[in-house]
């Protein structure tokens, strides 16, 4: 299990891009294959986006065209969507960047997963009737920009989410010292998070001893909104020139 597994709630990755092992294992029906020991405590159907959170913006980076299937175990949240083309993917196609139009193959399977040790907080609201939003928020090198991962469906469902996320999250730094360092404050802290109480339902709850991620590229640091009408809708930025990246 790497500590430094680069986050794919980044960009969402093709699943038969070039080989990377830091993400999810599917098996042949796409589901996520556990890790030995990983136990698995449930799974949900719902709409993914990933967000870009800076001091005073919101900016959604991309989001999937169907609901994905989201897993949580005791060590991650993973996701797997599968469907129609989805977006544009560089890497063995050839460049795949706003200025080049080019046909290229387009992915029908995505998947993705955010590891224990990265989230720093949630964020739980509701969006519109009988619809929450919970956003998995993680903090990053270099950047005061942060990854988001949100996660929307029915008030009670995400309710239920977010307290689920918020007990693993909690048991496994309480359960893994050597990957996280935590004061005896912050022990407190994740030991209240871990508890059988319900907690607020709706705010922001903090998660200490997070680890930060790291971009995937150098340009997702300083990436812009794109003016240009595009394509594919669903995607607001343009593909990358990296293998496998499916933003």
């Amino acid at each position: 299990m790497p500590e430094d597994a680069a986050p794919f709630f980044i960009g969402p990755h093709r699943f038969d891009a070039d080989d990377d092992p830091t993400r999810p294992l599917l098996d042949r029906r796409y589901a996520l294959v556990p890790e030995p020991g990983e136990r698995l405590l449930g799974q949900h159907r719902l709409p993914v986006a990933g967000h870009l959170l800076g001091p005073t913006e919101d900016v959604r980076c991309w989001a999937l065209p169907d609901p994905a299937s989201v897993t949580v175990t005791d060590r991650r949240l993973a996701y797997v969507c599968t469907g129609p083309e989805l977006s544009l993917v560089s890497g063995r196609d050839g460049p795949t960047g706003a200025r080049h139009r080019r046909l290229v193959r387009l992915s029908r399977l995505v998947s993705g997963q955010i590891r224990w040790q990265w989230p720093s907080r949630l964020e739980l609201a509701e969006v519109g009737d009988d619809t929450a939003e919970l956003r998995v928020v993680c903090d990053a090198l270099r950047t005061i920009r942060q990854p988001a991962l949100a996660l929307t469906g029915p008030v009670a469902l995400v309710t239920a989410l977010a307290r689920q996320v918020r007990r693993s999250v909690a048991g496994f730094r309480l359960a893994h010292p050597d990957m996280v360092d935590l004061s005896p404050p912050e022990r407190d802290a994740l030991a209240t998070r871990v508890a059988a109480s319900p907690g607020p339902t709706l705010g922001t709850v903090t998660l200490p001893g997070s680890l930060p991620v790291e971009f995937l590229s150098r340009d997702d640091y300083y990436r812009q909104p794109v003016a240009e009408a595009s394509d594919w809708p669903r995607l607001d930025f343009p593909a990358r020139d990296l293998p496998g990246s499916a933003c």
